[in-house]
């Protein structure tokens, strides 16, 4: 397709991304692929931002955002502009994020849906817990633990330290003498690994 043929309601800003898009996959010009993300990088971090709340999450997410829309730049049709196409794909993968994230940090006492979309709840008291309550949350939280002892173990120790002693990315990179873009690599791939073994767990929460 030449540039300019394509579509002449585009605007500008949508011709010249389409451009960018062409060099990045026709010429593997590298630079191509930085502009592209310089130009976008931070109205999606804040449009993601919004949507989860934490500046940790949303760095990841803008990130995976990316990195998906740039493995799938072949299948951009230039319809519809380049942001267009961007913004969804990072929204869904920050939906499927924070359903992901349901999973692995299910809330106590609020209710979340697994894997088949059935609604669950761990309805677990802090305190005053009779006999059966105890054997209950015990059993409950044996299964989580169970699930993340399957994890490699310097992702098992990342994602208690994250998940179970809720520290945060520095604290986290502080303590095991990390770089702290490698805990947030590892711990990325850790939430992905842990998604996986609790769709396919048999075990109910």
């Amino acid at each position: 397709m030449d540039d300019l043929e394509f579509d002449t309601n585009l605007s500008v800003k949508a011709v010249y991304d389409y451009n960018l898009i062409r060099a990045a996959l026709d010429k593997g010009d590298q630079r191509a692929y930085a502009e592209l993300m310089g130009r976008y990088r931070d109205s999606v971090y804040f449009m993601l931002l919004k949507m989860v709340n934490n500046k940790d999450d949303a760095d990841d997410l803008t990130i995976e955002a990316f990195g998906k829309a740039f493995k799938r730049l072949n299948q951009y049709t230039p319809t519809y502009a380049f942001s267009t196409w961007l913004f969804k794909i990072a929204s869904n993968n920050c939906i499927d994020f924070i359903r992901r994230k349901k999973m692995i940090m299910f809330s106590i006492d609020k209710k979340f849906e697994n894997s088949e979309g059935a609604e669950m709840s761990m309805d677990i008291k802090a305190d005053g817990l009779n006999p059966e309550e105890h054997m209950v949350k015990k059993q409950k939280v044996k299964h989580m633990r169970d699930i993340v002892e399957k994890l490699k173990p310097r992702y098992r120790v990342l994602v208690e330290l994250r998940y179970f002693d809720e520290l945060s990315y520095e604290e986290i990179a502080e303590k095991l003498e990390l770089p702290l873009g490698t805990v947030k690599a590892q711990l990325f791939r850790a939430r992905e690994f842990l998604a996986t073994i609790l769709k396919n767990s048999t075990g109910k929460i």
